[in-house]
């Protein structure tokens, strides 16, 4: 059997999307790892292990297992300390491959901590490296400049770029700004799109939906994702305050993060908070829920009770969570930005808004409420769009030819020198 070690150093893939770190790219590896480890390859994703209730090996279908190492304290700890534990990743996958008898003929990383680790590793065991980041660091500073991404982090993902074997990105959008940022070579880079689980996203009865959440017949906004700044939220809680004379009921659902507390216990997000904050000085309360993060096998209800899926971020490589409302036949309303680009078709399956401000979006959001006609066109074309983007056709298309990088592997081993 072949062979596939997966590195997710940061976030493990069986955490709740939402909460903390774990959003798409959890989904990503999960569902790309189960479908390969059906297509007969074994599958080793590494992650950091945080929890010691959680036993070290998780099978996830097929061949393909979760693997938590030891690299630094049994607990979460902020993303931008995890570096510092790193070289203690790279002996613990390094004990446990040995202490198993293990040979792995490929190494593919997701986000840069996991590139740094498979760099080194590349050289080690003389192995072709795959590299897919999910997110840039000069282009979250680009979207957004208040992210502050760091130097070294930077610096890394450039080291990366110049040495991974192939480079998986998930638009044409993320191909160029990776050529025009980082330098990379465009034949080194293949645009395979993230994928959706198109039985468990799909159409349902949006009324009755709607009854099951409470929603009645209120028009409904739905914000999915991770409860930080780049997602944008606090431009949609505007877009709220703006809609809120036109529709009087109009309700936005957030899921992501931790739900609205109890009174008088505070909220640990601190962006949350200020989201909170916000709500109340825009006085619509009444008109938004913090629902907290919601396990995948309930999402599709959401989506279907939602009018129109709302994705203000300032930058996405992709966005999952666009294709995941688009398979359940839910219009989107996105910013005009990354891989948003690709995958919806304004006026065909969604709206793009090209300006990041809450009358822009207020107008768009405006018109699919009060125009049936083309929220229902919409509507049917959404479905339609992702078909291609099954789990199945994504592992296909991502393919792995080992022998073939094995070979280029070998043939660049002496440009790697001093690059680690």
């Amino acid at each position: 059997m072949c062979r596939i070690a997966m590195i997710c150093v940061h976030s493990c893939p069986l955490a709740m999307p939402g909460i903390e770190d774990a959003g798409g790219m959890n989904v990503y590896v999960r569902e790309l790892s189960r479908e390969l480890g059906k297509n007969g390859m074994g599958i080793d994703i590494f992650t950091r292990w945080i929890d010691p209730r959680i036993p070290q090996v998780v099978p996830l279908g097929d061949h393909a297992r979760v693997i938590h190492l030891k690299a630094g304290p049994l607990e979460a700890i902020p993303k931008n300390q995890v570096f510092q534990h790193l070289p203690e990743f790279i002996c613990s996958l390094r004990r446990f491959k040995e202490e198993q008898h293990l040979h792995y003929r490929l190494l593919h990383s997701h986000y840069w901590l996991s590139g740094w680790v498979a760099g080194l590793l590349r050289q080690r065991w003389n192995v072709p490296h795959v590299a897919m980041f999910h997110t840039l660091g000069a282009l979250k500073n680009r979207a957004r400049p208040e992210e502050n991404e760091s130097i070294q982090r930077i610096e890394t993902e450039h080291k990366i770029i110049a040495s991974a074997d192939v480079l998986v990105v998930s638009s044409d959008d993320e191909k160029s700004q990776m050529v025009s940022l980082y330098g990379a070579k465009p034949d080194s880079i293949r645009v395979v799109p993230c994928g959706v689980d198109l039985d468990r996203f799909r159409p349902l009865d949006r009324l009755e939906a709607k009854r099951n959440l409470g929603l009645k017949g209120s028009p409904a906004l739905l914000f999915v994702g991770r409860i930080e700044p780049l997602k944008g939220v606090d431009l949609l809680l505007d877009v709220v305050a703006e809609l809120r004379e036109q529709f009087a009921n109009l309700h936005l659902l957030v899921l992501g993060g931790e739900a609205s507390p109890s009174p008088g216990r505070a909220s640990r997000n601190g962006e949350l908070r200020r989201l909170e904050n916000q709500v109340q000085r825009l006085g619509v309360a009444e008109n938004v829920s913090f629902v907290g993060a919601i396990d995948q096998e309930k999402l599709p209800l959401y989506y279907n009770a939602a009018d129109i899926c709302v994705v203000p971020s300032h930058y996405e490589s992709f966005s999952l969570v666009a294709a995941e409302a688009l398979a359940c036949g839910t219009p989107v309303v996105a910013s005009k930005v990354g891989g948003l680009q690709s995958l919806v078709v304004d006026h065909h399956n969604g709206l793009l808004v090209p300006w990041r401000s809450p009358q822009a979006f207020a107008t768009e959001i405006s018109l699919l409420l009060r125009n049936e006609e083309l929220r229902n066109h919409l509507a049917l074309a959404a479905r339609e769009s992702v078909f291609p983007l099954g789990w199945s056709a994504i592992a296909k298309d991502i393919g792995f030819p080992i022998d073939e990088l094995a070979e280029a592997a070998v043939d660049n081993e002496l440009c790697l020198c001093g690059r680690w």
